[in-house]
Formats: structure tokens, sequence, C-alpha cells
């Protein structure tokens, strides 16, 4: 040793390795805690439960502490294990006395780590097989609803038993500690034993200090900052629409394509794009409910993701109807906190001085011009959408009409709704041959019809002939509630072209049967949110599109074993005309099919009912027969239940 060296060896330590816990030895982290609040480790109980992969540790809780709070833990065993005095009841005490712990792993390498012994002037190091950190566990609660519920399977005669008995708990006793403990010592001293110590200096420098060794991590298949386009375009194609719109999250069509790459259909990423974003301005927007999936939470606030989803589809909405929009008015509509609401302006707007918040993209009248079906079936969804949003934050219609802006000199500021005007005129356009020859069929069939000489039966005394004019069958569908004025005959869809004979589709015929055979009972208004949903999961160019009026959609309806409830609605209710029409489905061809006809006819006399008085009906019309679960199913079938009484869906006025 030289002289010179300021940090002189003052003594030197044997070092061997046991192995005989080196499988088995586990580090346990316990949670922090004051030094007045100690561990109570000569009571510690502990159970391994394999398929879980982890532990649970009991420890004693010293219910004579001055920081033990008696009457909170007398209340936490009553509601364990209630008033019954059994064996297994989780507290005995009928005090909570002990406190379960439960594991997660800290690390998944542990080549490093090892618990070290020293005796004697000799040091012992024990391999670490894992490190498990331990938190507090309320199991417990679960025991308690496990116990509920044997209970009442015991009172209903069912089996009790559990599908997998778990292993008890075990007490860890002194002397097995101890002995165990001497497993920590290496049982072979000598040099031939310990080997695995004795190494070279440059082999030991090598162990401290080993080569770094590149790791090789796998290649994010989405990356959500960077994109290889290389790795983009190996994913199917929905799945490339999807990622780039989530980190775009405002995209022309025209841009989209030229990332896909060249060769790439055009209508099937139509198809994708409409899945997982919204059209506005001609510009797709990536959809809420994308950007924020269910069971997720703001990062700014932690507001759950279904109030995120509200908030940003209303100012989607918004840049639907103007170019402009103010921070402040969308704030104190959605009622969010102010990050979040500046967090949906900066994802599709940019802020102008003295104007507020502009849409990021400019107009795309080119794509709504090129692609007028798909414009047509977004401006339905945003419709549906801007009934929802109306009811959700409670806005006047006067609240959802678009404000006069004062446009820049220069610049053209186009609403969503001339958008979609527009749009329709360029369809009635593309078809004015189609019209010219459906105006010709009308004369060829009318001369047909000029031919024809129906005979006359001579009337009995007081008869009055009927009146054969054009104008019956729209008298007899005002008073079955098909239409009350002429705005009713506009297309749900769209334009309605001039037709011959407007016959339903088979295609009408199925949707309206399976969608009444799923809801039984809808308001006309919901039953055209239903069929804008459906149209918009329809390719581009689909027959439906060609435009189904109110009328035709009705009719459809009544023909489909389906019949309009005349609802008494109250003479203040605020619901609309297509709020009234109620209509339901009349013969399913089951067994419930006359007690569900008598439950309709109820409500043909009553606004809204009590269960008793159905109960009373029924039992009245079918004797006993009539159990609690039949009528069960048919109130969840036809009806809500709201403030102790019973409404037909969708007639209720929260």
């Amino acid at each position: 040793m030289s002289s010179e060296d300021d940090d002189p060896i003052i003594q030197e330590i044997d070092v061997y390795l046991a192995k005989s816990l080196a499988d088995k030895l586990y580090l346990f982290q316990y949670p922090v805690r004051p030094a007045a609040m100690t561990y109570d480790v000569a009571h510690l109980s502990a159970k391994i439960k394999p398929k879980q992969q982890k532990v649970e540790v009991e420890l004693a809780i010293d219910s004579m502490s001055p920081n033990y709070c008696r009457s909170k833990g007398e209340q936490i065993a009553l509601n364990v294990d209630g008033t019954t005095t059994e064996e297994s009841n989780t507290y005995s005490t009928k005090l909570m006395d002990k406190q379960t712990f439960s594991s997660i792993q800290a690390t998944t390498n542990t080549s490093r780590y090892a618990a070290a012994v020293f005796r004697k002037g000799e040091l012992h190091l024990t391999p670490l097989h894992g490190i498990l950190q331990l938190r507090p566990s309320f199991s417990y609660l679960d025991k308690a609803d496990s116990k509920h519920r044997e209970r009442e399977a015991a009172n209903e005669g069912g089996d009790s038993s559990q599908d997998e008995a778990e292993e008890d708990v075990k007490q860890i006793t002194d002397s097995r500690s101890e002995h165990e403990r001497q497993y920590l010592f290496c049982q072979f001293t000598g040099m031939a034993e310990n080997t695995e110590l004795v190494k070279s200096p440059s082999e030991y420098l090598a162990m401290l200090m080993p080569p770094p060794v590149e790791e090789e991590f796998a290649k994010p298949v989405c990356p959500s900052n960077v994109l290889s386009m290389a790795q983009l375009r190996s994913l199917p194609l929905g799945d490339q629409v999807r990622t780039l719109m989530k980190n775009v999250k405002v995209m022309p069509f025209a841009n989209l394509m030229g990332f896909l790459g060249h060769g790439t259909d055009s209508t099937a990423v139509l198809r994708c794009i409409q899945q997982v974003a919204m059209l506005v301005q001609g510009n797709w927007v990536i959809k809420s409910d994308v950007l924020y999936p269910k069971d997720s939470c703001s990062p700014h606030s932690g507001v759950p993701a279904e109030v995120l989803c509200r908030g940003r589809d209303y100012v989607m909405w918004k840049f639907t109807q103007e170019r402009w929009v103010e921070r402040k008015a969308v704030a104190a509509v959605v009622k969010l906190p102010p990050e979040d609401v500046k967090d949906f302006m900066e994802q599709m707007s940019v802020t102008r001085i003295n104007r507020g918040w502009e849409f990021l993209l400019p107009h795309d009248g080119e794509f709504i011009k090129k692609h007028p079906d798909v414009a047509q079936r977004q401006h339905m969804l945003w419709m549906g959408i801007q009934a929802k949003l109306e009811k959700v934050f409670k806005l006047s219609k006067e609240d959802m009409m678009p404000k006069k802006q004062n446009p820049q000199p220069g610049s053209v500021v186009v609403s969503g709704e001339q958008l979609v005007t527009k749009a329709r005129e360029n369809v009635r356009e593309n078809y004015s041959v189609l019209e010219r020859e459906l105006q010709q069929r009308h004369r060829a069939q009318s001369q047909d019809l000029g031919a024809v000489r129906v005979k006359q039966e001579p009337m009995s005394d007081g008869e009055e002939p009927m009146d054969t004019s054009s104008s019956v069958g729209h008298n007899n569908a005002a008073v079955n509630g098909l239409y009350s004025d002429d705005s009713s005959r506009d297309s749900v869809n769209g334009p309605c072209l001039p037709r011959a004979h407007a016959a339903p589709t088979q295609e009408l015929r199925d949707f309206v049967s399976s969608i009444f055979r799923k809801h039984f009972v809808l308001t006309l208004s919901e039953l055209k949110r239903l069929f804008n949903l459906h149209l918009a999961s329809l390719p581009p160019g689909h027959s439906l599109f060609s435009g189904i009026s109110d009328r035709l959609l009705q009719e459809t309806v009544l023909d489909s074993k389906c019949k309009q409830i005349l609802v008494p609605f109250p003479p203040q209710s605020s619901a609309e005309a297509d709020e009234q029409k109620v209509f339901a489905l009349w013969e399913m061809g089951d067994s419930f099919d006359q007690h569900r006809q008598l439950l309709l006819e109820i409500f043909m006399k009553n606004y809204r009912v009590r269960r008793n008085l159905i109960q009373g009906k029924l039992t009245q019309e079918f004797g006993d027969n009539v159990t609690k679960t039949d009528l069960d199913r048919l109130l969840k079938e036809c009806c809500v239940s709201y403030g102790g009484m019973w409404y037909l869906k969708g007639t209720v006025q929260s």
C-alpha cells in the first residue's frame, strides 16, 4: 500500500454467498409510517396466491394505541361481519384488529440486489428472488359482500359454495422465523465452496462495471408523436386513418389521401373516415369518443370522458354553424374547467385578435361538391347531435341559431346549413333527367286511368257519395298522424325526389321491423334519429339515400304490424310534434301480444300510470297467471319509470 494513499484500509471482511434461499427470498416494502405507528411484525400472517401472482400479508393492529379510533374500528367490523358470531368472521373480536396488505411487483430485474447479514466478522449475501411493494388491501369488503350473497343463497335454497376455496392465512411463528433465518448464512465457508467470489482483479472489475449493452426495444406500432410512413402503411386501412386523425385531429380529405399513398381506394377511405371523424366545414375532425375513450379522463382536471365528449361535441357543432366562436360563450354552456375548454379550441381552431377563435382550416367546398351524399349523411348526424346537445345543456331554439357575423373584407363565410343547401341543389340538378322521366310516366298513367270507367252503384237513402279527389289520402293520413303540414313531407335524410309511386323498399321494411322488435315503442323523433344513424353506417351511394319522406317512413311503420298510440300529453307539455307521435309494435307473434296491447291501450287513456294500476288491469283481464316476472318484462319493453310513475318510452318530460 502506497504511503500517498489517503484512504487506507482499516478492516478486511470475508464475504460469503449463501444460496439456500436464493430462489425463495423476497424483500417486502411496507408503506412508510410515522415512528409512533410501527408495524407489529411479531404477529405477521401471510397468504400466497400463485394464480394471482401476489402475496397478502396480515398485520395486527394495536387497538390500545392512542392513534387508534375505537368507534371506527367497531363500525368497520360491524359492516363486514354483521351482528352474527361465526367462526368465519373476519374480525372475531368485533373490532378491526388487523390490516391486510396486498403485493405488487416493484421491479422485474433483481439480479443486482441481495440481502446481507453480518455475523462474527463475516458478511453473508443471499440473492433476492423478488421485490414486492405492499399496499393496503380492502379485501375484507369483498368478503362482506360474499357473505351477504351466501346468506341470500341459503335463504333461497341455492348453492352457496364458492368456485374456488382460498388458502387460509397462516401465521408465521417466532420459532419458524428463527429457523428460516439460519438459511441466510452460508452453510459452507471453505474456499472450495465459494469459488464464485474468488475472481481475478480484471474479472472483479468487469463484474462491478460491466460493458454497456444496448437494450433492444420493440418499435411502437403506432407512434404517438412521430409517424413512420413505412410502419403506418403496414397497418390495415382503418387503423391508418384512425392513427392519422388522432395525431392531426383536423384534416382535409385530399391531405388524408396524400398520406395514404397512391392506389388507395377513396371509397374505402370515406367509409373508414366516417367511423372516426365528423365533417366540419368540409374538413374532417376526429370524433370526441375516439379522442377520449370510455373510462378515460381529462389530463388537466380529471373530468370523465363522457362529460368531455359532450363539451367537445358542442364546440365541433358550433363550428358547423359559424366560422368564429367565442371561448367564453362556449365555457358558459359546457361548464367545464378552462383548461379543458382551451384544449378543445386549440385542437380545431386558432385565436384571432378581437375576433375570437377561427376554425383551423379554410372551408373545403370542393369535397362537399364532389361527395354530396357524404355531406348529406353528416348533416343528418349533426342534426341528431344537435338535438342531444339541446337536451343535455337545456338550450333553447334561439341559442342554437347561428349568430350574424361581420366577415373581414375579401373573406367569405359559409355556414354548415348553407353548405348542405348547396349540396341538395346539386343533387336536384343531377336528377333532373329522372324527374322528367317520372313526369312523363305520371301523364301516361293518368291517361290510362282516364280510359277506365268505374261502375256506379245506387246509393241508399241518406248515404253521401265518397270524395275520391287526390286530397282524401292526404287528409286521412293527417288524421292518423302521418303528417300535419307540408313541411313534414320533407325527407328525413335529404331532399325527396318526385316518385310515381312512393312505395317502401324491402330494406326500409326490414329496418323498421328490426328496430321495433328491439325497442317496441318509439316516438317519431327517436325513429328518425335511429334511421339517420342507420344511414351513417351504410356505404356511400346506397339506395336509401334517394330520399325517404316522413310520410313514407310512418306508412312503413304502420304496415309493419305497428300502431300509433295516441298518448294524451298534458296541455303544458313541451314535447314537439315529432315527440308526441308515438308508435308501438302491436303484433310480434309471441304470447305477450295481448298483454302488450292491453298495456298500450292503458296509455291511450293515461299519460302516466302507477305500476299497481297496470298490474290490476292485467290481473283482471288474464287472471293470476300474470307473474311479477311477466310484468317486469312488459314494463322493461315498453315503459320507463320516473318519479314513481310509469310512462311510455320517449314520452316522459323531465
